[in-house]
């Protein structure tokens, strides 16, 4: 008999509300829950084709391990002594650093992704880590570390109150959103509009947003910082610069003002193509909107100057008065976020603690460079090792990441990966890189999972919370992903064996001594082991959902304010919980040394002559990649489900009429797209949607490489984008993968015979 469910959707940062239909085992449907609290109803095809992400028949159903060079079924014991046969040698010989650890994008869709990776990491004690961050967001973690002393530390805008919404390098209408999450992002653009506000759009794309802006600014690729850093130099040169409630927590304005001096609308007009009286007009439309927000993504931090681009996203956002104010750019507390602390210094925000071994680059967030994987793996140390010791990356952890396909120069990653000693992968299918694993462990479809959003809701656009338990009962011979990743922590850190519950168990108790000892919780001076036998749940990531709630922002406090939050009350509510619009929260969130906003942080001022030696460029210079997005798309992950593969979600090379009749480009015919890491063979698609000079393709295909399980993905491969990067171009203080706004050559293809 079929039954009804609920479950958020893990698509996408968009985070609806579902309710899958299910028959037996399987969901045969999914529509938006129109009582959840956040997303009121709404679903993108995304959402409406879980049931068919979640029965994928290419999903793997046991562990894989390879023997005599070849992956075969194994039992989960079997799998687990390899991980650890595996692993441990390589500590014990080369050090821990020889361990390298890829988390990819959909960790942040789970609850295992959150809870256990930073475990893993302390228990390795590697500082190898690589995550799908350097090709995505890292430059709004260095930015948002350096002005409020906390990476995660990342305002949104208050779509649903603010006037004026200036929005460079996004495109909800097909993204979702990014570091924004907020279900049903169309409607609330045009519920911004339906009010009499006001949405102005800058991408060298004619996207689905730009079209429904007020106005589009068709900007070069990779000229975003430009443009921004003459919007700041107009505010100040016209008077225009308020902070307005911040008046007293903000540092370095005027040397802000000293520092973009030179950047006035006329020297950066062409560099940007962005005429000088226009930079001028979005200034000063910004300056005089009730409440603005200035919001960044994807397209403004995979440029050459991603950090620079997102540190002057929100130094507009202060200097107009918007930061951290009702309608502006605001920060949100999540129900499992810290209490809030007293206001004053904090440790501050340091880049570059270690580097990598073979090219020197500096962390960033703990984090190096993916792009640098595969030199990490296939060359030898300098001299000065940088920190990791004398040894390459030997063996490899790999949880729900593609690299092959994701990042720059997959050539090279496919045959360094080849040569690791060991290799692990969490992933729930044989795709372009855990086909070169010695074990791969897959987790169950997301059905069979409990699932609360530990990440999103620290980006949401209200405060909220919810969970659910598995819709589905977990099927014999699989095990919970929360349960994997538990036990390759065990395996990598030397407890193999040990029962997984002993993680869980560990993490607690870290985490209320913490608690007690400190004295601004509402635990302190309590008995950690009392509060440990007053969780509930009923298993060891439930217990510490139960802990993290309680001991939250919202939270009863175990006792100390009994209507506050707990799991159970969470459970009470399966449609969520509604905590509020966004508030003000500066000064509190603020972790800099001087307690401040810190508007010009010394790496900034380093890194600004080589924004001011862009100038000088030549802005006609050859044509320029752009990426795109599709609302049926995440990546490389969901090219496997026919329903997210249909219409226009094609992997095309969009040529503007110019261009095309300039190259003798047709309408469907390949051309040849040629760049510093290689070329590739690509079907063009003529459309006057990018500006001349840009061509486009979207990021994460091209699924023909052997060895895979991936039939409806290999069906229709399309070309892999990142083939045509080295891994050498990178935003020097994020490492970030320069993605967009990178020189191409083009060159039509004869067709085949």
């Amino acid at each position: 008999m079929p039954r009804t469910a609920l479950r958020v959707c893990p698509l996408c940062e968009a985070t609806c509300g579902l309710t899958l239909t299910v028959d037996g085992t399987r969901v045969t449907g999914a529509r938006g829950d129109k009582d959840d609290v956040f997303s009121r109803g709404f679903i993108c095809p995304k959402g409406a084709s879980f049931g068919a992400a979640d029965g994928d028949p290419d999903r793997l159903t046991r562990p894989l391990v390879r023997k005599n060079g070849t992956l075969e079924e194994a039992s989960w014991e079997e799998a687990f002594d390899a991980v650890a046969a595996g692993i441990r040698p390589v500590v014990e010989q080369y050090g821990p650093h020889a361990v390298g650890v890829v988390l990819g994008n959909p960790n942040v869709h789970t609850m295992a992704g959150a809870l256990y990776p930073p475990l893993l990491l302390a228990g390795l004690g590697t500082r190898s880590l690589f995550t799908a961050g350097t090709v995505d967001q890292m430059p709004k973690h260095v930015s948002s570390g350096l002005l409020f002393g906390d990476a995660f530390a990342i305002p949104v805008p208050d779509l649903d109150r603010t006037d004026h919404l200036l929005m460079l390098g996004a495109n909800p209408l097909d993204s979702n959103g990014s570091l924004c999450t907020a279900p049903d992002f169309p409607g609330r653009l045009k519920a911004l509009r339906a009010r009499g506000g006001t949405l102005t759009v800058v991408d060298p794309r004619r996207t689905r947003t730009a079209k429904l802006a007020d106005r589009h600014v068709p900007i070069r690729p990779g000229t975003d910082a430009l443009l921004l850093a003459a919007m700041v130099q107009v505010l100040f040169a016209d008077g225009l610069v308020t902070l307005g409630a911040l008046d007293e927590q903000v540092t370095g304005v005027e040397q802000v003002a000293d520092a973009v001096r030179n950047f006035t609308p006329e020297a950066v007009a062409a560099a940007c193509d962005v005429p000088a009286a226009t930079i001028r007009e979005l200034a000063h439309e910004l300056a005089a909107a009730p409440t603005a927000a200035v919001y960044g993504r994807v397209g403004a931090s995979t440029v050459a100057f991603g950090t620079l681009t997102c540190w002057l996203v929100d130094v507009l956002n202060v200097l107009t008065g918007n930061l951290d104010r009702p309608g502006g750019a605001m920060f949100p507390l999540a129900a499992t976020d810290k209490e809030p602390r007293p206001a004053g210094p904090g440790k501050g925000f340091a880049l570059g603690r270690w580097r990598s071994r073979a090219s020197g680059h500096p962390e960033a967030k703990g984090e190096l460079p993916i792009a640098a994987l595969a030199e990490e793996i296939d060359t030898l140390p300098r001299a000065d090792d940088g920190g990791l010791g004398t040894s390459p990356v030997r063996a490899l952890v790999c949880v729900a990441a593609n690299p092959v396909l994701s990042t720059p120069d997959g050539d090279r990653l496919d045959k360094a990966l080849s040569s690791l000693d060991f290799m692990v992968s969490v992933d729930p299918y044989l795709n372009e890189t855990s086909r070169h694993a010695h074990v791969v462990l897959p987790p169950p479809p997301p059905s069979q999972s409990a699932h609360h959003d530990f990440a999103f809701n620290g980006f949401a656009v209200r405060n909220q919370v919810r969970y659910n338990r598995p819709a589905v009962p977990l099927e014999d011979g699989r095990m919970p992903e929360t349960e994997i990743l538990a036990r390759l922590v065990l395996a990598a850190i030397g407890m193999h064996g040990a029962e997984p519950d002993a993680v869980d168990a560990l993490a607690i108790d870290r985490t209320l001594g913490k608690a007690v000892a400190d004295p601004c919780t509402r635990v302190h001076g309590r008995d950690p082991k009392e509060l440990a036998a007053a969780l509930t749940g009923d298993n060891g990531p439930e217990r510490r959902l139960d802990m993290m709630l309680r001991l939250g922002p919202y939270g009863d406090g175990f006792g100390a304010d009994p209507d506050g939050l707990s799991l159970q009350r969470l459970l009470d509510h399966p449609h969520g919980i509604d905590l509020g619009p966004l508030a003000p929260r500066i000064p509190q969130l603020l972790k800099t040394r001087s307690g401040r906003v810190e508007l010009l942080p010394e790496p900034i001022v380093e890194d600004l002559p080589r924004l001011a030696a862009a100038l000088d460029a030549d802005p006609t210079a050859g044509l320029v990649l752009v990426g795109r997005r599709h609302l049926r798309s995440n990546n490389s992950w969901m090219h496997n489900v026919p329903a997210l593969m249909g219409g226009s979600n094609r992997c095309t090379l969009h040529v503007h009429p110019d261009d095309a009749a300039r190259l003798g480009l047709d309408d469907g015919q390949h051309a040849r797209v040629s760049a510093a890491g290689g070329e590739i063979a690509v079907p063009v698609e003529i459309t006057d949607a990018v500006r001349p000079g840009v061509v486009s393709l979207p990021h994460g295909w091209g699924h023909d490489r052997p060895g895979t399980r991936l039939s409806v993905a290999a069906a229709d491969p399309g070309a892999n984008v990142n083939q045509l990067l080295d891994g050498t171009l990178l935003d020097p203080l994020s490492g970030t993968a320069v993605l967009n706004g990178f020189e191409v050559s083009l060159a039509p293809l004869p067709a085949a015979p």
